[in-house]
């Protein structure tokens, strides 16, 4: 009782589709930074 039901067209459905498509598809090209970590022992520090 007092659940509320939210109709959601189907050309919003449509778009979060694609914009989830579009962001797997960016991040398989660009992957995300790695964030830097502090060097281990005997480890050089990398610079990127």
């Amino acid at each position: 009782m007092g659940e509320i039901v939210r109709f959601v067209p189907k050309s919003e459905l449509e778009r979060a589709r694609l914009i989830r498509e579009a962001r797997a598809i960016y991040d398989s090209i660009f992957p995300p930074a790695v964030p830097e970590r502090a060097p281990q022992d005997g480890e050089e520090r990398v610079k990127n």
